[in-house]
């Protein structure tokens, strides 16, 4: 097997995995889940990964990298601070990716026993907190938001999104997904100074 063929089918494996563990759950994927689904042998699976720990959190960090893929071209993009911060918000909230959710609520009740794992979602979660910091504190210099904590303004923004995450993911009759935007969006303009309407 080249190289070049080699990292080809890695990243459809990682890809398969984590639409499979989001299907499946982490308690439910197995090493032939995945081989099935991506159309090849068990036994290039295992080429790739020694085990199906392994397998499962080279999964999780893969979808970890290209989460924070699209953050990064976020921040990057130059717009004022109240655009990017419509655009993380709007990105981070459950409502247009539940698959991606469903993993991720997945590993993280998984963290405690699973080291590896912990430190994959310890690093996702800290950069998102970031990421809205450095949104916020640009916003508050330029004068677009009036914050006096900027660190506290983006754990509890990202920690609401990531309950109602959850609880729209375990109780979708409850919870629906189509009200949590605007929830987000109030408890957002509270923090900054807002209007709810400036982030719709």
């Amino acid at each position: 097997m080249t190289r070049r063929l080699a990292e080809v089918r890695l990243d459809a494996l990682l890809r398969t995995a984590c639409d499979v563990i989001a299907e499946r759950g982490l308690a439910n994927t197995r090493t032939a889940d995945v081989a099935r689904a991506a159309g090849v042998s068990q036994a290039l699976v295992f080429y790739h990964f020694a085990t199906k720990e392994r397998l499962l959190a080279q999964a999780f960090a893969y979808a970890t990298e290209q989460d924070l893929q699209k953050l990064d071209a976020v921040l990057r993009s130059g717009t004022a601070p109240l655009d990017r911060l419509r655009r993380l918000v709007r990105l981070y909230a459950p409502g247009s990716r539940p698959k991606t959710w469903t993993m991720w609520i997945d590993g993280w009740s998984e963290s405690p026993r699973a080291p590896e794992l912990e430190k994959i979602s310890r690093r996702r979660v800290l950069r998102w907190r970031e990421a809205l910091r450095e949104v916020i504190t640009d916003g508050v210099r330029d004068g677009s938001f009036t914050c006096e904590d900027a660190q506290g303004a983006a754990w509890r923004i990202a920690s609401l999104i990531d309950g109602l995450a959850v609880q729209s993911s375990a109780h979708p009759r409850i919870v629906p997904r189509a009200a949590i935007g605007g929830w987000v969006n109030e408890a957002v303009a509270r923090e900054l100074t807002l209007k709810p309407e400036q982030l719709a």
